[in-house]
C-alpha cells in the first residue's frame, strides 16, 4: 500500500521574476524530471507543488540551495476520461468522511491523474481501492 502514497514537494517561490527558472535549474542541474506540478500565488510568495522523479535528491539539493521546501504525502487517483469519473472518486473518499485538501491534475490521451491531498492518505488509499478505482504507484515515476 505504502508505494500507492507519492510523496510530492511543495517548493516556496519569492513572487519575482527569474525565481521559477532558479528553481527549474537547480532540478535541471540534478536530472530531476518533474512530472506533474502547480504553481499557486499568493501577493509574496508561491508554492509549487510537484511530483519528481526523485522526491529525495530533489528535497536535498533544493534545500542545500537555501530554497524552503517540504514533502507532502499525497495520492494519484486515475481518473477515465468519461463523464463522472472525477465524482466517483471524490464521492468515495466524502461517504468516508475523507478531505480533499487540495488536487491537481494532468491529463493523456483517454485518462487522467488527479493529485490529491487528503487528510487520511492511508485509509484513502483503502477506499479507493475497495471501490475499484485505480490509484497511480510510486514506482510509476
Amino acid at each position: 500500500m505504502a508505494g500507492n502514497i507519492i510523496t510530492q514537494l511543495s517548493i516556496f517561490v519569492n513572487n519575482e521574476p527569474g525565481r521559477l527558472a532558479y528553481i527549474a535549474s537547480i532540478l535541471k542541474e540534478c536530472g530531476i524530471n518533474m512530472k506533474a506540478f502547480n504553481l499557486a500565488e499568493s501577493t509574496e510568495f508561491g508554492i509549487l507543488r510537484t511530483i519528481v522523479n526523485n522526491p529525495d535528491e530533489a528535497f536535498g539539493s533544493l534545500r542545500n540551495k537555501g530554497i524552503i521546501v517540504k514533502k507532502t504525502d499525497v495520492i494519484g487517483v486515475l481518473l477515465e476520461d468519461t463523464p463522472g469519473a472525477l465524482f466517483q472518486a471524490a464521492d468515495s473518499l466524502g461517504k468516508a468522511g475523507i478531505n480533499i485538501e487540495y488536487g491537481y491534475a494532468y491529463s493523456q490521451s483517454d485518462r487522467a491523474v488527479f493529485f490529491i491531498r487528503v487528510d487520511d492518505p492511508v485509509k484513502a488509499v483503502d477506499v479507493i481501492k475497495k471501490d475499484g478505482i485505480k490509484l497511480i504507484d510510486e514506482s510509476e515515476f
